[in-house]
């Protein structure tokens, strides 16, 4: 088992003026499952690529345990990767798929044999080891890739987006059985996604990045209740934290015609801003007589729960083709109808956020 360490790791690609990954420090500890999340473009996969040794770090340097590893080629990394399109080898059964790389390094075939039927039993895969991976469905081919990377027995597990060619109700399956295997194996694991749902199940951290920077690393439900800025604030969470601006007036944030509650301390964190920006989790509202005005145009019935998607009241039809939606999690028992009414606020729950520095001030 290890440790991993991005010491101001940077990787600048050749003819760009701005770094894929800009000095990320990151610290990962023995048997974790750290999780890489962000948009497309923002440097996970690429961070994952330079501690595999398949990017060059430009700059700043990366530990594997007590080894600095910024300049070895993959093979002396003792790492697996696992790769979101399988890479098997289509003329081997899955046993040889799997035992491959031991072959490669000359493992007698006896424990070869022995290696590869222990993981096919953790993996669920005895009956398919005869057999080729066309005759296998997605998620059992990705299985297979996994048992070739754990018959290995690596120090450092690195998966890049393993689930993405799965279909939806694989993906979950699929998702509780690798967690469930790290958790077995206690591997220290590298997983990157851009899925937040992914990402807030398996990881025992999270690390958000955005544009190669790091936003914040933390346990999952410590990002969902206090995210330090306004993009970590949008990414986690399905639906999205609503993330609205109002206007800064005694006692609190006014919008539309009611004010939300914020303490004299909280706004004074950001002083001479005349807006600031709320954030407002979906099950953070409740229908009420008083409350910020909506124009609801959808509901979705989802048995227990149902979701209202509006608008601000009062706005122009045109307008409320670009104005940012509310979204509102409610007990399907309360209710609720198209047209016209007012949410009330947990004022407990909201997250203030400075329009200007777009950091988290409550």
């Amino acid at each position: 088992m290890a440790t991993v360490s991005y010491k101001d790791a940077t990787r600048i690609y050749p003819g760009s003026d701005h770094p894929a990954v800009d000095r990320l420090n990151l610290d990962i500890q023995d048997g974790e499952f750290m999780v890489l999340v962000g948009p497309s473009g923002c440097g996970k996969s690429t961070s994952l690529r330079m501690l595999a040794g398949l990017e060059e770090v430009n700059e700043g340097r990366i530990f594997i345990g007590d080894r600095d590893v910024t300049d070895l080629p993959p093979k002396d990394r003792d790492i697996a990767m696992v790769f979101q399109n399988y890479a098997l080898y289509p003329h081997m059964t899955v046993a040889d798929n799997m035992g491959f790389a031991l072959k490669m390094q000359n493992v007698p075939k006896a424990e070869r044999q022995e290696r590869v039927l222990k993981a096919a039993k953790l993996l669920g895969l005895e009956e398919y080891l005869t057999r080729k991976p066309k005759a296998l469905s997605g998620g059992q081919r990705q299985r297979v890739a996994m048992g070739r990377a754990i018959v290995r027995q690596p120090h450092v597990f690195l998966m890049d987006e393993p689930l993405s060619n799965l279909d939806a109700k694989l993906r979950v399956s699929t998702r509780t059985q690798i967690a469930a295997l790290q958790a077995n194996l206690g591997v220290t694991t590298v997983y990157v996604t851009h899925d937040q749902v992914e990402a807030m199940t398996m990881g025992h951290r999270v690390a958000v990045m955005k544009d190669g920077l790091l936003q914040q690393v933390d346990a999952p439900m410590t990002l969902y209740d206090k995210p330090v800025n306004l993009f970590v604030a949008g990414f986690i969470g399905s639906p999205a934290m609503n993330l609205i601006k109002g206007q800064v007036v005694d006692g609190g944030v006014q919008i539309g015609d009611y004010v939300v509650p914020v303490a004299r301390e909280i706004l004074a964190k950001a002083p001479g801003e005349a807006t600031l920006t709320l954030g407002i989790r979906p099950e953070n509202f409740h229908v009420a007589d008083a409350g910020i005005a909506v124009d609801v145009s959808v509901i979705e019935d989802l048995g227990a729960d149902i979701y209202l998607y509006a608008t601000l009241a009062g706005m122009a039809e045109a307008d409320k083709l670009t104005a940012p939606q509310i979204v509102a999690r409610l007990n399907a028992r309360q209710g609720a109808s198209q047209g016209r009414l007012r949410l009330g606020v947990d004022a407990a729950a909201v997250h203030v956020f400075s329009n200007e520095s777009e950091l988290r001030i409550s």
